[in-house]
């Protein structure tokens, strides 16, 4: 997908001079950028860039300590994750949120329930919500997990729980999607398919997502955020940020992005 083919009225996330300061320590300065609908970009930076404090900073789990961010043309920074989550923002962080205990089957209806405007209460059989159970369904087959679907979460593979967590996030129905480093702990092979996974549940959906796996970023993403030392530094595609000698000087001479080396 190209920038120019984007309309600039479509903007789904905007980032207004974030700035973010732990103490006296800046973490994060003046980082401002759009995020177009239907668009996936990656965020990428060395160790200690900043990444994911500007993760939590959209996702509502830290307030910024400067600046602002926009979800759907409203402002967002301020509000509880919830609330955020309520506008169209959903998120998969790196540690887990699945209920161990119940089956693949059941963690997704949970979160079907939510989607469809259930509440909790204590006599509604959920069998015979046949709306639920078809989108349950659905969701099974999206994230390839139909097999396992009576399998208690815990005894799942880490890929496979990955995948569920997916699954959990995409069930809301949400515009927007963030993924905390998806791929972190697969095998290359694993890695391959979840990419393939993630490409797949977002069309149509606007992906922010940060993530190490070089080889993951440039299969995946239409455009690249680069963040060093708490500022943006780059923010195009691909190609062009391959070629940016600012970020060739961030990664001190990183090989290949191309070879999945993690940066």
């Amino acid at each position: 997908m190209s920038q120019s083919s984007l309309a600039p009225t479509t903007v789904a996330l905007e980032l207004r001079h974030l700035h973010k300061r732990f103490g006296q320590t800046d973490v994060l300065h003046d980082v401002s950028l759009s995020v177009r609908t239907g668009e996936r970009v990656a965020i990428i930076g060395p160790n200690g860039a900043g990444k994911s404090t500007l993760f939590h900073l959209i996702s509502g789990s830290l307030e910024p300590s400067g600046g602002e961010v926009w979800l759907h043309g409203a402002r967002i920074d301020g509000k509880q994750a919830f609330e955020i989550h309520r506008l169209g923002l959903a998120c998969s962080f790196q540690i887990s949120s699945l209920f161990g205990r119940l089956s693949v089957f059941d963690n997704l209806r949970c979160s079907v329930l939510w989607s469809l405007g259930y509440r909790y209460t204590f006599w509604r059989w959920l069998r015979r919500a046949r709306d639920v159970t078809a989108r349950t369904e659905e969701l099974l087959e999206t994230v390839g997990l139909s097999a396992r679907r009576d399998v208690p979460a815990s005894q799942l593979t880490y890929a496979e729980q990955r995948a569920l967590e997916i699954g959990v996030t995409i069930a809301s129905g949400a515009g927007v999607i963030l993924l905390d480093e998806p791929t972190a702990g697969m095998s290359r092979s694993e890695t391959e398919h979840f990419t393939e996974l993630i490409r797949r549940v977002t069309q149509g959906r606007t992906l922010l997502t940060v993530e190490h796996d070089m080889g993951v970023v440039f299969r995946l993403a239409d455009r690249i955020a680069v963040l060093a030392q708490g500022e943006l530094i780059a923010f195009d595609t691909p190609d062009k940020v391959r070629a940016n000698p600012l970020v060739q000087q961030a990664y001190l001479g990183t090989a290949d992005p191309q070879e999945g080396v993690a940066c």
